[in-house]
Formats: structure tokens, C-alpha cells, sequence
């Protein structure tokens, strides 16, 4: 009798365990998300797909000047840019991408991972297949998604004013038909020509903190009417007319 109701009691805490580790499992994610969801809490010298999908979103919450490398590895420039998104929108800034961090990057997507204020058709009016420009169209679309949340970080530390994009990804034909350069970026999906209020100069002497590349406006050739923003690499700037 005594033996049966020991198995009874260790039973009982055997299940009360499961529950409980079934209740913590499930609470790791912030929520669940249509888009993607993050399953553990990211910092400094981790990595995977997951830190790739975090730097996506936080690659334009940077220095002046800096470029953020999308590259999967949570190193100390993740660690900062992350620091400044959580600054940005009033959470505890410490870097470490949790629950409260990933709460707020669902609150400022959609489901189809473009941020809030931004959509595929307004980077791309040239053809909705992404196809035809200088790279596959897989990555044109992945590169048009990366502007879109520097674009968003730039609406965000300019006071949430809309932005305006009234040129994205061209394919060959596109950009020939508008008399766009041969090596322009807009044929590799990670450029955006930006018009209206703020001005133009406020446009690209902002962008030079969200992590464009480059940055071109009022003062450079054929750039009068607008401001040119997009994702290469190195650093190229001219907006002579803007101080920049």
C-alpha cells in the first residue's frame, strides 16, 4: 500500500514537471508570428538563421556612416545596432534580442515580412516577379526587403513621417527605358529614389545613419528631383547641394 501510493505521489510530480517544461518551451518566442518566428533569445557570439533574419531588421539602426554585414554572426556591431533599435522605440536597451525586442519587430511587420509602411509593390514598378535585373530574382526581392527596413528605421528617427519611393528594382528594360546607368543599383533591387516632404537634403543627410551605402541627391548629376538611397557595400556619397 505505502509502495502504491509513493508511485502515486511521483507520478503526480512527474506530470506537474512535464507541464511546467511544456509551459516554459512554449514561452521562449515573444508570440507566435505569420511571418517568422524567433524560438530563443539572441546575443553576442551566436549565430545561425535566425540572427540573419534579427540583422535584416535591425541593419538600418546604426552609426553614421556604418554598414551593417547581414552574415548570420552576432558580433559586437549587431550587438550595438540592436541597442539602437531598442533604443528607438523605448525598450530596455541592452543589446540582447528577447522577447520584448522580437514583440516589436512582429508589431512592425507584415505578414509577408515587408515592414509596416512599406510594401514589395511600392520597391518594385517595374515587373512583380522581380526578374530580369542584374542579379536572380530571388535575391533582387531579398535585397528590395533589406531597403525596406532601413527605409522604415529612417521614417522612424525622422519623426514616423511617411516616405515617399517613387523608383526600386528595374529590370534591364526598366532602367533603359528611364535612362538609368548600366551598373545602377536599382537593377540589383537595393535601391530606392525618395521624393517629397521631409526635403530632399534632410533625406540624404539622414540616410548616412541607416546604413545606405549609397547616397545620392540635389547637387549630383540627374539627382535634383530626388534622393537616391541603396544597400552596395562601400560607401559612396554625393549630395553636394546638401552638404553631403
Amino acid at each position: 500500500m505505502l509502495r502504491r501510493a509513493m508511485q502515486l505521489v511521483l507520478t503526480i510530480v512527474m506530470i506537474m514537471s512535464a507541464t511546467a517544461g511544456g509551459m516554459l518551451a512554449t514561452a521562449a518566442p515573444a508570440q507566435a508570428d505569420e511571418c517568422y518566428t524567433w524560438g530563443r533569445t539572441l546575443s553576442e557570439g551566436m549565430s545561425g538563421a535566425d540572427v540573419t533574419q534579427l540583422q535584416i531588421r535591425v541593419a538600418g539602426h546604426v552609426d553614421y556612416g556604418e554598414i551593417l554585414s547581414v552574415d548570420g554572426s552576432f558580433g559586437p556591431r549587431t550587438t550595438a545596432a540592436v541597442t539602437k533599435f531598442q533604443q528607438a522605440y523605448g525598450l530596455a536597451a541592452d543589446g540582447v534580442a528577447g522577447s520584448q525586442t522580437f514583440s516589436k519587430i512582429y508589431a512592425l511587420q507584415d505578414p509577408d515580412c515587408t515592414p509596416i509602411h512599406f510594401t514589395y509593390a511600392e520597391l518594385n514598378k517595374c515587373n512583380s516577379d522581380w526578374s530580369g535585373g542584374a542579379v536572380s530574382a530571388a535575391t533582387a526581392k531579398s535585397n528590395g526587403l533589406r531597403t525596406m527596413w532601413k527605409l522604415e528605421a529612417m521614417r522612424h528617427a525622422m519623426g514616423d513621417v511617411p516616405l515617399t519611393v517613387t523608383s526600386g528594382f528595374r529590370s534591364t528594360a526598366c532602367n533603359n527605358a528611364v535612362g538609368g546607368a548600366s551598373n545602377s543599383r536599382h537593377l540589383y533591387g537595393d535601391a530606392a529614389d525618395l521624393v517629397g516632404s521631409p526635403t530632399l537634403c534632410q533625406l540624404a543627410q539622414r540616410a548616412r545613419y541607416q546604413g545606405f551605402g549609397g547616397i545620392f541627391g540635389p547637387g549630383y548629376p540627374d539627382h535634383n528631383d530626388h534622393t537616391h538611397v541603396d544597400g552596395r557595400t562601400s560607401r559612396s556619397w554625393s549630395a553636394p547641394n546638401c552638404g553631403v
